[in-house]
């Protein structure tokens, strides 16, 4: 900033544009409360169906997000500028009392093209030249911060806005100097990390740590970090600093700081992916280039094994998820002659780095932390799942029986899901303690419960998870049927059924509808289970085996009992609810909903029951108090607060537990009957039960009577029914048709489940 442009500032322009948005942030901030409580709220209570259900239902919330952004945005926007204004008004003064206190010593400031003079025409100022020297270094002091506050305010409005293309940023900055520090933080620590491992101190690596940790999340530090360290410096840093020949100092200083390095440099990253900047465009498109490259000259790290460990923490960009996925399985087909093998190039050799530092596997296999990346992201999980990993006519031996009449065994394409579920072979990984490392599979699980449920894994829907989209639906029917046709797929890995039982869970509505056996042609059977998105249309044998399976694990088991519990609670009460609009009532009469309901959820649960029989009294010896207390864990995630999206104000959403304040007396049904669930799997409430198949069997029936009698009479006396007096015995008789259902089916799976069915 020259001298002239800020002793003669005039200030009214950027008031008048602080006071221009002031107005803007006020009125966006009404917007923002009006879209997300009346918009959103009303969308969120609304009916929805049909294709509504799934595409209406989510841009309006999307739409209401953006208003949220929209004032986030402008509110960082107007405390830059305003604060820019003030910091520069005060240097302003600063130079006005400068000057002042020049001329009362006889010296003349005068205006010199960009620049300034300072004399002592009369020779009369005391301390003489020292004195003109000492205003002229004090006044180019405060041109030089008035110059450095114009500058880092114009970057980081430009940085703020650029962050998106279209729509806003939810960036948020208090003033000019956190935004400013953002960026020249960003710019130091991309310095050090350009920095060979050999040339980098502990201080320095500690001065990385405690920046990326305290940034990752700022999108302008994110942003300028990543573009400024740009894709293949990114790569030769997390490579370089874990290369035992190099850095050893640090390496050896700082080994047990790595792991936080490697989560918040991924972060960062994650961070970083999201924002709309043509040089975060060209990072990703030169990062999916790089990944099947080595990342030095005469290494065998290959980009993808690098940054694929990078991408365990945070959420990555979508689109750039499904790029890199693309080419990652390009890479997996020729390293394991699509298919055929292992692929041997992610197999970790004796020499070679640790590129995953959390001690759970070496990190050499790329896809287990690509796996991690995309359960912290449904929509890439859900298309990466579905997309095609060979097609039939390729070079490949994956064959399927292809003709139910004779086996015919005939070549068959195969979906990512299909490649990765049920025929690769995984690399061997040992965790940091020797033992055989799940890490790989147990991701690949949860990744598979963000691609069907379409929220992260690890967390419950909430009001706002959309319904099952077409594509999710159509890979939960391929996860169903994988396990249906070959138990083992899930039973030799037991550790992912936490993730399918929570991913069972959220498709309840279309795994009662399974159990009827009821045909297209049916209109009763989807109006006993509505659904608002897209059903998964699922066979009743493969539901079964599913069931059986999942209910081996205690995790497994708990997240699908509980679920079904809520489920039955609140849809007795939506059925039983005389205030249902005639469109979406039951076509019969009030005794067979409520005998079909208590008959599907008494197989299910009898279901669940074989399997933990099987659990308990078979090889495994799982203990019998480890599936109550899983049931018991439950209760953690209820908080109280139970809703189906049955009957409670919101779309049919197929989920068991939402953990938001779901109104009406379906959400106090459900209440209830968890509260009877957890009561009953408290240890000093099982001390009587019995040991063998028989009393396990007989125990679980008696509580799904119980359970099922309960919410009926509570949804009833709710409604002020007048079948109030005959719901306790329909349920039972429900119940019991189910539970007979269940050993029926649990018969004709004897074989391979080697499993004593009761009767």
């Amino acid at each position: 900033m020259d001298f002239e442009t800020l002793h003669s500032a005039n200030f009214s322009t950027l008031d008048s544009a602080v006071k221009s948005w002031n107005g803007v942030v006020g009125k966006l901030e009404t917007l923002e409360k009006d879209a997300r409580e009346g918009l959103r709220g009303k969308a969120n209570k609304a009916d929805w169906s049909g294709y509504n259900a799934t595409v209406s239902r989510e841009f309006i919330g999307k739409t209401a997000g953006e208003f949220e952004d929209a004032h986030t945005q402008a509110t960082s926007i107007r405390n830059i500028i305003r604060d820019t204004r003030n910091e520069l008004k005060h240097q302003q003064s600063e130079l006005l009392n400068a000057i002042a206190r020049g001329r009362d010593n006889h010296l003349l400031v005068q205006a010199k093209g960009s620049g300034f003079t300072v004399e002592d025409p009369e020779n009369k100022a005391a301390g003489g030249q020292t004195a003109v020297d000492a205003l002229r270094d004090d006044l180019q002091r405060i041109l030089d911060k008035a110059t450095e506050i114009d500058t880092s305010a114009a970057t980081a409005l430009k940085a703020l806005v650029d962050l998106t293309d279209y729509g806003f940023s939810g960036a948020e900055y208090k003033d000019r100097d956190a935004a400013a520090v953002a960026v020249k933080t960003a710019e130091q620590l991309a310095a050090l990390a350009k920095k060979s491992p050999e040339d980098r101190s502990t201080a320095e690596f500690d001065a990385l740590v405690a920046g990326l940790t305290k940034h990752s999340g700022d999108e302008i530090f994110a942003e300028h970090f990543a573009s400024t360290l740009g894709a293949k410096g990114t790569l030769e840093f997390w490579a370089g600093i874990n290369d035992p020949h190099r850095g050893r100092e640090v390496g050896q200083e700082r080994h047990d700081q790595l792991d936080d390095l490697q989560k918040h440099l991924g972060l960062t990253l994650a961070t970083a992916t999201q924002a709309d900047t043509v040089e975060m465009a060209t990072w990703k498109r030169e990062m999916t280039d790089l990944g099947s490259q080595p990342v030095s000259k005469n290494g065998y790290t290959l980009g993808f094994q690098v940054m694929s460990n990078l991408m365990r923490w945070g959420n990555y960009d979508d689109r750039f998820l499904t790029d890199y996925g693309t080419e990652l399985i390009k890479t997996e087909k020729k390293m394991s002659g699509n298919g055929r093998h292992t692929p041997t190039g992610w197999a970790h050799m004796g020499m070679d780095p640790y590129l995953n530092r959390t001690g759970t596997d070496s990190g050499s296999d790329p896809m287990t932390g690509f796996m991690k990346a995309l359960s912290n992201s449904p929509d890439a999980a859900t298309d990466f799942f579905n997309g095609t990993f060979v097609t039939k006519d390729e070079d490949h031996d994956f064959v399927r029986d292809t003709d139910d009449e004779n086996d015919y065994k005939g070549k068959v394409g195969l979906t990512n899901f299909q490649y990765l579920f049920e025929e690769r072979d995984w690399p061997p990984e040992r965790d940091i303690k020797g033992e055989e490392s799940i890490t790989g599979r147990n991701n690949l699980a949860l990744a598979l419960e963000a691609a069907t449920t379409g929220h992260p894994a690890g967390e419950m829907p909430t009001i706002d998870t959309p319904p099952h989209s077409p594509d999710q639906a159509r890979l939960m029917e391929s996860i169903v049927h994988s396990i249906g046709e070959s138990p083992e797929r899930l039973t030799d890995h037991s550790y992912m059924s936490d993730s399918i039982g929570q991913i069972a869970s959220e498709y309840l509505p279309d795994i009662n509808r399974a159990t009827t056996d009821a045909d297209d042609k049916n209109e009763s059977v989807p109006k006993l289970f509505p659904i608002a998105g897209s059903a998964a249309v699922l066979d009743h044998a493969d539901v079964s085996r599913l069931l059986v399976t999942v209910g081996q694990n205690p995790e497994g088991y708990a997240a699908i009992e509980v679920g079904q519990k809520a489920y039955m609670a609140n849809l007795l009460d939506y059925h039983l609810n005389p205030d249902l609009p005639r469109e979406q009532r039951y076509p019969q009469d009030t005794e067979n909903a409520i005998k079909e309901i208590s008959r599907r959820s008494g197989e299910i649960g009898g279901t669940l029951a074989i399997g933990r029989q099987e659990a308990v009294l078979g090889e495994a010896k799982q203990a019998d108090s480890d599936f109550e207390h899983a049931t018991n864990q439950k209760k953690n995630v209820a908080s109280g607060i139970i809703g189906t999206g049955i009957g409670v104000g919101t779309s049919f959403i197929a989920t068991p537990i939402v953990g938001a304040a779901a109104g009406g007396a379906a959400s106090t049904v459900s209440g209830v009957i968890l509260e009877q669930v957890f009561k009953d799997s408290e240890p000093e409430n099982l001390k009587n039960r019995g040991s063998d198949a028989a009393a396990l069997w007989e125990d679980t029936r008696e509580k799904n009577n119980s359970l099922s009698a309960e919410a009926a009479e509570k949804a009833a006396s709710a409604h002020n029914s007048p079948h109030a007096d005959k719901v306790e015995e329909w349920t039972r008789i429900g119940t019991g048709d189910g539970f007979n259902d269940a050993s029926t089916a649990g018969r004709r799976m004897a074989d391979d489940l080697e499993t004593e069915i009761p009767t």
